[in-house]
């Protein structure tokens, strides 16, 4: 098969490798323009360029992909399947009819749940014990195409949404292999989406990091795993903003007096107890605005922090 490869972030790259080491016929690879990034604001591919010109393939960067001169270039590619997986434009129907065969999108949930940008950031985040990798023919509605295949996978505990990234990603490049025999020999099912179980993870925002003292305990420790990389979940502490990278849970009050959330009831080398609407908070790592993200062992020998504290104060 003639494949065209559309993919821009890291999530993307071990499916591409997958394709690679199995010697697939890749046309070309799409992804996003180059970006300003790092400190001296210097145009910076992406991830996939870089995997794509280290092998030798073409590669296409439009700003729009859209337009009738990307249509034309890809239509003149004679793609017999078109691979998409977070590539971070949607694409039109003149598109999506260009492939002989199809375009294919490979989605980070057990669909149709979490359709959207974010699907394995809201599923940590909403207490999900499980989630999946969805392999699907593409339609002109977000996320709704007909299912090919899906790999539902176990969410540990202690996954954040760096560790179930790596997970899934590595997941969806066996998943694809084992699927494309069957697709290019037109051997395969389709399987409708049950609209009546539609729920959607859309783009995170920097608001959706700030913690609710008033939640439960494991409502804010998902939080602060599903928010792992961006945005990061923070509350106030004297007037600063306050991240919280790492965190674990003490079942009960703990709380002698009025109970009230967000209040500190230990500090120690070994964590920092907060009361929450349900059980208790222990920060295990931190950041303080304008300081070096720290272990609360080193936090708590360099700030004065102490127990009837309130967090979440600006």
């Amino acid at each position: 098969m003639n494949i065209v490869f559309f993919g821009s972030s890291e999530f993307a790259t071990p499916v591409l490798k997958s394709l690679l080491t199995a010697q697939h016929k890749i046309s070309c690879v799409v992804t996003q323009p180059d970006s300003k990034k790092g400190r001296g604001l210097s145009f910076t591919g992406t991830v996939i360029k870089k995997m794509a010109q280290d092998a030798g393939l073409k590669v296409y960067q439009p700003q729009a992909i859209n337009t009738p001169e990307a249509v034309n270039f890809l239509k003149g590619l004679n793609a017999d399947l078109f691979i998409v997986i977070a590539y971070g434009q949607i694409l039109s129907q003149k598109i999506l009819d260009l492939p002989k065969i199809f375009a294919l999108n490979i989605h980070a949930s057990a669909l149709p749940k979490y359709r959207g940008a974010a699907p394995i950031n809201w599923a940590i985040i909403n207490g999900e014990k499980t989630t999946g990798i969805t392999i699907m023919k593409m339609s002109d509605k977000m996320d709704a195409g007909n299912i090919i295949a899906q790999k539902i996978t176990e969410i540990d505990n202690n996954d954040t949404a760096v560790t179930l990234t790596d997970k899934l990603s590595n997941l969806a490049a066996e998943l694809l292999l084992n699927h494309l025999r069957s697709i290019g020999n037109n051997d395969y099912k389709l399987t409708v989406q049950d609209e009546e179980n539609v729920s959607f993870a859309p783009k995170l925002k920097k608001e959706h990091g700030l913690i609710d003292w008033k939640k439960s305990a494991d409502d804010i420790h998902n939080l602060i795993r599903g928010c792992a990389g961006w945005p990061g979940a923070f509350t106030h502490y004297q007037g600063k903003l306050l991240k919280i990278y790492k965190a674990g849970i003490v079942r009960g009050s703990g709380d002698e007096g009025i109970r009230v959330s967000g209040k500190i009831l230990e500090v120690s080398r070994e964590g920092i107890v907060v009361a929450c609407n349900k059980d208790n908070l222990v920060i295990q790592e931190l950041q303080i605005e304008g300081k070096r993200r720290m272990t609360v062992e080193e936090f708590v020998a360099g700030h004065k922090i102490s127990v009837g504290e309130i967090l979440g104060k600006k």
